[in-house]
């Protein structure tokens, strides 16, 4: 099938029409690099376009966004090196509607929450009051931290996922280059192997620079390591350019650096098992022994009178203990320890 394929086997099935393009340049001559395409009118790449939610919320933010956003390089490095195709102005309107949705939704929660504390409960009213306020900015905040950090979390995974692979992906280059293939074909059949994950994705970003956008393989490869998020990977393509343009051999560096990723996997993998030993000690501690101990304290207290104060105040603190510090600990802990071993499938 037609979907089952990879970009470029698409294109090379496609080449007819691109036949049927104009070009600016009246006699175009191949030595003057790639041919200037001008598109249809209104015409946009596939790649750019927005989930309907994003547009809704870009539609809503997009001019505020515009007229207050200062320009955020940082942000749009993130969003380059997570390989999530959006502008940094379009992200930030996600982010400001999304977090405004979910203050709208947390205060009428809050409302209804509150009317049943005081109502049924008999809660007293500064307390509920202060109790509504939490469940109203809580969420909102949460949310904004989130998404902020979200294209940081992904470009980092996206760096752990290039990592964990970059010794298998090494054997197959240095196959490659012991059969004297071609710095650029290397990368082209190195972008139709899956199995490589993310390193995939970044040597497909490379074969499109030279077959697309028309860059020699040195540039492309050194613009590779300007937008990838691991630092391994960015001095590999930095190692390639610099051994090319001073006249050295590749096949030896390249085998040089498989065993130098091989040996540097076996330690990485001996310090995630020691981190996640260390990790399983503080949940124990943390998240069950604690919580248990606190909660069998402020039930005492409640009961017991004058052992606590205000027995009201101590049963509040109990609901907020049991509902919320409790279970978004674990859940922190779970989230943490996901995100560290998961295998990356973006």
């Amino acid at each position: 099938m037609v979907g089952e394929r990879d970009l470029f086997t698409r294109i090379d099935s496609s080449k007819k029409s691109y036949l049927r393009t104009k070009s600016t340049a009246p006699k175009h001559d191949m030595a003057l690099g790639p041919r200037i395409i001008r598109l249809p009118e209104g015409a946009v790449p596939d790649y750019v376009k927005l989930t309907p939610y994003q547009e809704f919320c870009w539609r809503m933010m997009g001019k505020t966004v515009t007229a207050r956003m200062k320009p955020n390089l940082r942000l749009e490095l993130a969003l380059m090196q997570a390989h999530m195709r959006l502008r940094p102005e379009e992200y930030t309107a996600y982010i400001w509607m999304t977090t405004l949705l979910v203050g709208v939704l947390a205060l009428v929660t809050a409302l209804i929450f509150g009317g049943v504390l005081i109502a049924f409960l008999g809660i007293d009213t500064g307390m509920t009051l202060l109790f509504s306020i939490v469940i109203v900015v809580l969420p909102a905040v949460l949310t904004y931290v989130v998404l902020g950090a979200l294209p940081n979390s992904r470009a980092k995974t996206r760096a752990r996922d290039i990592n964990k692979r970059l010794g298998a992906a090494m054997s197959f280059i240095s196959a490659m280059a012991s059969a004297d293939v071609n710095i650029d074909v290397i990368f082209k059949e190195l972008a139709r192997q899956s199995i490589y994950g993310e390193i995939k994705n970044e040597a497909e970003w490379i074969t499109r620079d030279t077959e697309l956008l028309g860059s020699d393989i040195l540039t492309a490869i050194n613009k590779a390591g300007q937008r990838t998020p691991s630092n391994r990977f960015q001095e590999f393509l930095q190692g390639v350019v610099t051994t090319s343009t001073s006249g050295g051999q590749l096949k030896p560096y390249f085998l040089q650096k498989a065993s130098q990723f091989e040996k540097e996997a076996k330690l990485e993998i001996k310090a995630q098992l020691e981190t996640l030993g260390l990790m399983a000690e503080s949940f124990v501690t943390v998240v069950v022994a604690f919580p248990l101990f606190l909660i069998v304290i402020m039930a005492i207290m409640a009961i017991v009178p004058g052992a606590g104060g205000n027995t009201e105040t101590t049963v509040l603190l109990l609901y907020l203990v049991v509902g919320l510090m409790v279970p978004f600990s674990q859940f922190g802990f779970i989230f943490f320890i996901w995100n560290m071993t998961k295998e990356s499938t973006m």
